[in-house]
């Protein structure tokens, strides 16, 4: 017979949770068990099990973390915290099984140049990915679209090649056709210059609805965020993948 010996990694026997070792003689490892270690290796086989034990337990337990870099809209002005949009985002995202946490990173009253001007403090090692959702308070303020634009802009190259959710937003319309014409494409655009994900208007379902905003008719309320929470779900799970993928 081959001079090998198969201990592997695999699924507990029956499907309950976890992992064992399973001895794969006296055939070579298939399936699950993949990993096959020389008879004579001594202590450094098993050195060697133990790092890749450790390794695939690590990888196996660290959530993925997400940011997310806004305004009030995000930071849940009016709000009690958990009624916010990241911590509701980050209770449905768990709920649908995934092992994420997501960051407050939303002041209210930013513009997307002051997200910028805050970017390098807000994010840290432990980061793994980014929804961006600013713009808004250039709008309100009728500033110059190419204004956010650039700012928006140097947000991305700034983040690279980190996995990102681009978060649209549409310009009130008493400003005008021409100042629309302006705002709203650009978050698509810049999208797809940096090969970020876009997500059209973060406010789909909710803008404009008394219902589910609060008094001043700007701000979600907690029916509102849960609207925005179920509607950009699905990106964020792209986001999700586009992590787990990235080396």
């Amino acid at each position: 017979p081959p001079p090998w010996r198969g201990w592997c990694l695999a699924p507990h026997a029956g499907g309950s949770p976890g992992r064992e070792l399973r001895d794969s003689r006296p055939g070579p490892p298939s399936g699950a068990c993949r990993a096959s270690f020389p008879r004579n290796g001594g202590k450094k086989r098993w050195a060697f099990l133990a790092v890749f034990f450790f390794m695939a337990q690590a990888a196996i337990a660290a959530p993925a973390t997400i940011l997310v870099l806004g305004d009030s809209l995000t930071a849940g002005l009016g709000l009690d915290s958990s009624e916010a949009f990241p911590a509701k985002l980050e209770a449905a995202l768990q709920a649908r099984g995934h092992d994420v946490s997501i960051i407050n990173a939303g002041v209210s009253g930013d513009t997307a140049a002051a997200g910028l001007a805050r970017l390098d403090w807000a994010l840290d090692a432990s980061v793994d990915g980014v929804i961006v959702e600013l713009g808004a308070n250039d709008a309100l303020r009728g500033l110059p679209p190419e204004q956010a634009e650039a700012a928006l802009d140097e947000i991305l190259t700034r983040l690279g090649k980190m996995p990102v959710l681009v978060a649209g937003m549409q310009a009130p319309r008493n400003l005008g056709a021409g100042y629309a014409a302006a705002f709203d494409p650009m978050f698509a655009r810049l999208a797809e210059k940096h090969g970020a994900l876009h997500y059209p208007f973060f406010l789909e379902g909710v803008a404009a609805d008394p219902a589910l905003n609060q008094a001043d008719g700007l701000h979600p309320n907690a029916k509102g965020v849960d609207i925005i929470v179920s509607r950009i779900l699905p990106s964020v799970e792209k986001l999700i993948r586009k992590i787990s993928e990235s080396p």
